[in-house]
């Protein structure tokens, strides 16, 4: 099965060197479109509402104390991602690949999964609420109606 670190080494792979910040949002969305398009979670790893948008726990503890992050500081392989896998994470790297780890940041923060997730908790303040595939889909799902 293909992990979170499969898909963060292929948007390095293609992306090249970014912010630890910008990765884990790409990664959120990548997850997040397959459940819409794919009908499927890409990778079983979950993601929480920290301040700063959507995080991966167990990405994050791999380049925790990085700030930029480059393709041989993550160990995964890209061949575990099937067809339709990359596919998705290419349509997620055309739509927002462009976009700074800051503006992908407020985007997160938006959009209805990590704002229901957060709840009523001040901004800035420590959160490790799941944000479900559930809230996910049916969010995403929304956008293509």
């Amino acid at each position: 099965m293909t992990s979170i670190f499969d898909v963060a080494a292929y948007v390095l792979d293609k992306l090249g060197v970014m912010t630890t910040m910008k990765l884990e949002k790409l990664c959120y969305y990548s997850q997040a479109w397959s459940l819409v398009w794919d009908e499927r979670r890409l990778f079983p790893e979950r993601f929480e509402a920290w301040a700063n948008g959507p995080v991966c726990p167990d990405l994050y503890h791999a380049h925790k104390g990085m700030f930029k992050i480059t393709r041989g500081d993550i160990h995964g392989d890209p061949s575990n991602i099937d067809e339709d896998g990359t596919s998705t994470i290419d349509a997620v790297l055309n739509a927002y690949g462009k976009m700074g780890a800051y503006q992908l940041s407020e985007l997160t923060h938006s959009e209805r999964p990590w704002r229901d997730a957060r709840g009523d908790l001040p901004q800035g303040a420590i959160c490790d609420t799941e944000i479900t595939e559930a809230a996910m889909a049916e969010y995403y799902g929304s956008l293509t109606d």
